[in-house]
């Protein structure tokens, strides 16, 4: 069985609608596919009902805009109810943060002499509850300014950068409870790559595993080496925590992460599901959606 638990599409900065996605991944081999796009639900019942009709298995999840001591840190939370007013509350404070900084990033653009207008930026942003950076790499590459969002990122948009401008973003022990407490399933995306690394030591993580209920950590994941990859596993089976792989699919948006370029185990997939029915029968007041599974 191959699980890829880890996709966006274009409800938040991938290139693919949902039901290409769903497509794409069928294509790919996949058997289960989790869709977590940023810090929104909003492509969950069209990825059910896509997936539904070509019999692939089916995760609803969100990946969650957090910070620590400044750092990104980015939390993975599967079943979860989106429509919980805690996470819903916070959700919505995110997406506000991130689309209300366009202007301040482009104007910062301007200063150094490259040409962009905040309408260039929202064409890009189609079908999305909210815009970010990678949006604002898609209009400089549509104006021949770079030739990807790679280079977007490196020359301009990245933190230390001349158009980086921070947002709000949650702190993740509060974003670990409030997954928790609307049903779901709270993972670390990618704890050893970008900048997580510098935060998300092997004591960070047990912190989170004691203090919040921290249900398990990303391992296999293209920002990782395999010597970081063998460190994640150990300190996951450590702490008997679950660990996954997936791809942090994009479309266009991202080289190199194909889907399915990594997955997770079944074993580690049924631990997944195993926690979530713990956590939904713990939170008696929110709507949990489940998992399809042919």
């Amino acid at each position: 069985m191959r699980i890829d638990l880890h996709t966006h599409s274009n409800r938040s900065d991938g290139t693919d609608p949902v039901d290409v996605l769903m497509a794409h991944a069928k294509r790919a081999g996949l058997d289960v596919i989790a869709l977590t796009d940023h810090d929104t639900a909003d492509g969950w019942a069209d990825g059910r009902r896509a997936a539904e009709d070509l019999g692939l298995g089916f995760v609803p999840g969100i990946e969650i805009s957090c910070k620590l001591n400044y750092i990104s840190v980015h939390l993975l939370g599967y079943l979860p109810d989106p429509s919980y007013p805690g996470l819903a509350e916070e959700l919505r404070i995110v997406r506000d943060g991130r689309t209300d900084r366009i202007p301040s990033i482009v104007a910062r653009l301007n200063s150094v002499g490259v040409d962009l207008t905040v309408d260039e930026v929202l064409a890009q942003a189609t079908g999305t509850p909210s815009v970010g950076r990678p949006h604002v790499a898609d209009a400089l590459v549509a104006k021949g300014t770079v030739a990807n969002r790679s280079e977007a990122f490196d020359r301009f948009l990245a933190d230390g950068r001349p158009g980086h401008v921070s947002h709000y973003a949650i702190e993740p022990g509060r974003a670990i409870d409030l997954v928790r407490e609307a049903g779901g399933v709270p993972i670390i995306a990618h704890p050893w790559g970008r900048s997580s690394y510098k935060v998300m030591t092997a004591d960070t993580i047990a912190r989170l595993v004691e203090d919040h209920g921290l249900a398990g950590i990303e391992v296999d994941h293209q920002d990782h080496s395999a010597e970081s990859r063998t460190a994640l596993r150990g300190i996951a089976q450590e702490l008997g925590i679950i660990y996954t792989g997936s791809s942090d699919h994009h479309g266009d948006g991202k080289i190199d992460h194909d889907l399915g370029v990594n997955s997770t185990e079944p074993e580690q997939f049924e631990r997944l599901l195993e926690v979530a029915k713990v956590n939904a029968a713990a939170a008696s007041e929110a709507k949990v959606p489940e998992a399809y599974l042919p």
